[in-house]
């Protein structure tokens, strides 16, 4: 309002007053140098990209990583410890029930007498069955071939001795057994024997079985107990697999017990 009041004859004198020499753009960094000049602060630290990672944050990765691995290595190493502890148990508890203590005698299905006594110093899968079995016993008898086959597979491991006990003698005699087994497996082995001796073998296992009505045919089926026996080479009875056990979950156990076993007889 002043410089209104005054007239024009005050607008020459504002000719004199300059604009300060400002930078017209910010690409030459001017502005941000003048900027940091009146802060005082000096130049801003820039991170490039792709510039390699400092020595200390190396370490510590490694650190951790390797602080993993350990943990990693003491769990699966408990873990072992304590499946092998309960595999003891196990084995103690059946051992206590006296199964499979008791001595047999048999004749294998090339004639053969054979004893338990025969097969001392090899790890054995016992199976009690009979050869008319429409679908239980096959189905068995092939877990069992698989678990060997399994084991036979893996270098290093002691060969398993697969047996096949009849629970029917009255039908099942050597040839009927040697006609069976060849189905299976080349190192199957049939057992048979007289009404007497195939029950001592059974009450030597626990195992039950008892012979159903006949038919029109004099067919009949024979009810028995359905499990998979394993004895160590010292002939002791260690374990058993029931029906619900898979061939790979068998095969890891024997491992297991071959692994854990420390023979009792030398």
């Amino acid at each position: 309002m002043l410089l209104l009041t005054r007239g024009p004859k005050a607008w020459p004198r504002l000719s004199l007053l300059k604009p300060p020499n400002l930078p017209r753009t910010l690409n030459d960094g001017t502005l941000c140098e003048r900027a940091q000049h009146f802060s005082g602060r000096g130049p801003a630290k820039t991170v490039r990209q792709g510039q390699p990672l400092g020595p200390g944050l190396r370490t510590r990765l490694l650190i951790t990583a390797l602080f993993g691995v350990g943990l990693g290595g003491a769990w699966l190493a408990a873990r072992a410890e304590k499946e092998r502890q309960r595999q003891q148990r196990r084995t103690e508890a059946l051992r206590q029930a006296s199964v499979g203590q008791g001595d047999f005698s048999l004749l294998d299905h090339h004639g053969q007498a054979r004893c338990k006594a025969d097969f001392q110093g090899q790890w054995v899968l016992m199976y009690f069955g009979f050869t008319h079995c429409p679908d239980i016993c096959p189905d068995e008898l092939e877990k069992l071939v698989q678990v060997v086959q399994q084991l036979e597979a893996q270098p290093g491991l002691h060969p398993v001795q697969p047996i096949f006990i009849t629970v029917d003698p009255a039908r099942d005699d050597t040839a009927a057994m040697a006609r069976y087994v060849q189905d299976f497996h080349p190192r199957l082995l049939g057992l048979t024997g007289s009404a007497e001796q195939v029950a001592q073998a059974s009450r030597s296992y626990r195992v039950y079985y008892r012979a159903g009505p006949k038919d029109e045919d004099q067919d009949y089926i024979v009810d028995h107990s359905i499990a998979i026996y394993l004895l160590n080479p010292d002939g002791l009875f260690t374990d058993y697999y029931s029906r619900g056990r898979s061939a790979e979950q068998i095969a890891d156990s024997v491992r297991q017990h071959m692994a854990a076993f420390q023979s009792v007889l030398s």
